[in-house]
């Protein structure tokens, strides 16, 4: 085919240059008084009533930026192509350095060399929001405005719970996006993106609304009610503005949904709400502060089966499965096998919608919780306690509607932080007795590089099981960087097995 296209070009090339002269001559003006005509005028459009952006794009696309991040590696690039080829192609994050895998049978695809996001800004003294996974272990971030100029960017914050990130740079009266309502987004509207997908800067792409309020089971996002899109969305694009019609931004674009590693056509976004209050906690404190219920739940819905045992109208409702001694459910007469109905208001249609509800509230907020039980709905007054969480940057943990044991207090030699499994967990991940112990934080880079993330669950070091954390850290107690240790890990998803780890000096 491209020999075939060169010859066409070829063929067209030698037609004009045989041409004879008088053919290439302009006509008198008196000869073509219909093109002439044509030219000055042009047809009106045949097809109207389609939305027409142009507009929107002019005034809004000089507050969005490019972000361009360095980010060190030290694998060689057969180890990275070895290990892109274990990665299923079920679900990826489609930028960033942050990419992992799910669980510990396939290692995630390690941060390496260059890597491209896009961002917005929000202040004219040059606060810029983006992804926490376009900046996270970056050593350096640069920032392109469309004017061209480029700016150090240093990361104020940056919450990986909710994937959003705080950038500053050093400029003033810079051109801002107006930050519009995302409670009042519906699907069906339409919905535009701008960002710099594979590098191409400025570049539009529109679509509808397709839901809001999803759940992302893949993300481990419990504090996102993601707006879902048909916008199209592709690597580069992360950390960039959805916005309404009005040119106003009602998300972050964070993820997509592909078998490919491309765009198929579902896209989520970060309601612009979640955005701009964890953008605030960062500014103000430098950290994110999120409310806490005290329970545990179901994760799966509620089955028809289930609501009939419970005598539940429908199967509307969070399932509580378990809840923490002394904590703000408790305090509040809330009890294991009640259904949570509602939250502040709010029908909790499934369980993934009340974990947004809760994180997303201060601590010391006054939340009413209707339940059913024993057949009747009843109310409670609940004043939520504090998650334990990370500061900003932190690792995942556990749903604000949980409450997990107090993990070490020191990372060890493999830069992991691990805490005790409760009977309930042990249950839920099918772990036999006393097994295992879960990791709660990763700070180490060979552990992130290898794929651990909070959640999972260490069953043996070696061929020794642990049972407990102390057990963990004998077993690590005379490991040296260099040394490589193998770990036994029952992923997030299921899977299990063993993952070798090299820690470094200084690590």
């Amino acid at each position: 085919m491209s020999a075939f296209a060169l010859i066409l070009l070829a063929s067209a090339a030698t037609t004009a240059v045989v041409l004879p002269i008088a053919t290439a001559q302009t006509a008198p003006e008196a000869a073509v008084p219909a093109a002439s005509q044509a030219t000055a005028a042009p047809a009106a459009p045949l097809v109207t009533g389609l939305p027409d952006f142009t507009r929107l794009v002019e005034e809004v696309g000089p507050g969005v930026v490019k972000i361009d991040t360095t980010i060190g590696s030290r694998r060689s690039q057969s180890e990275e192509e070895a290990l892109e080829e274990q990665i299923p192609e079920i679900f990826r994050r489609f930028f960033g350095p942050g990419f992992q895998m799910p669980g510990p049978g396939g290692r995630g695809q390690a941060p390496r060399g260059r890597a491209m996001g896009t961002g917005f800004i929000i202040s004219g003294d040059g606060y810029i929001l983006t992804n926490h996974h376009v900046i996270d272990g970056a050593d350096e971030v640069k920032v392109t405005l469309t004017d061209r100029r480029q700016f150090d960017a240093k990361v104020v914050g940056s919450d990986e719970r909710s994937d959003v990130a705080v950038l500053k740079i050093d400029a003033s009266g810079l051109p801002t996006l107006r930050i519009g309502d995302s409670s009042k987004v519906k699907a069906g509207q339409w919905a535009v993106a701008i960002g710099s997908p594979f590098g191409f800067e400025q570049t539009v792409t529109a679509g509808i609304v397709s839901a809001v309020g999803r759940s992302n089971p893949y993300a481990n996002q419990q504090y996102v009610p993601f707006i879902q899109t048909d916008v199209a969305i592709n690597q580069g694009n992360s950390g960039g503005p959805l916005l309404n019609t009005s040119g106003e931004v009602i998300g972050i674009n964070s993820q997509i949904f592909s078998n490919s590693g491309g765009y198929m056509g579902v896209a989520f976004a970060i309601p612009i709400d979640v955005a701009m209050n964890v953008a605030d906690q960062i500014k103000k404190t430098g950290r994110v502060r999120r409310g806490q219920l005290g329970v545990m739940f179901q994760a799966n819905p509620i089955t028809t089966e289930q609501a009939r045992g419970f005598k539940l109208p429908d199967t509307l409702g969070a399932l509580v499965s378990e809840v923490v001694p002394g904590s703000a459910a408790e305090k509040a007469g809330i009890e294991v096998g009640d259904v949570i109905r509602s939250a502040d208001g709010v029908v909790i249609r499934q369980p993934g919608d009340l974990p947004p509800i809760v994180g997303n509230k201060a601590p010391g907020t006054k939340v009413r919780i209707v339940v059913f039980r024993d057949g009747r709905e009843r109310s409670f007054d609940v004043v939520l306690d504090e998650l334990d969480d990370e500061p900003v940057a932190g690792a995942r943990g556990a749903a604000p509607g949980s409450k997990s044991p107090t993990p070490s207090a020191d990372t060890n030699v493999l830069g992991l932080a691990v805490q005790e499994l409760g009977e309930a967990q042990r249950r839920q991940l099918g772990l036999q007795g006393r097994e295992g112990v879960q990791i709660a934080r990763v700070q180490g880079r060979a552990a992130r590089e290898a794929g651990l993330a909070p959640g999972d669950v260490i069953l043996r070091v070696g061929r020794t099981p642990v049972d407990s954390v102390a057990a963990f850290e004998r077993q690590l107690r005379g490991v040296k960087p260099g040394q490589t240790v193998m770990l036994l890990v029952r992923s997030r998803s299921g899977g299990t097995a063993y993952v070798a780890i090299t820690p470094e000096a200084g690590e």
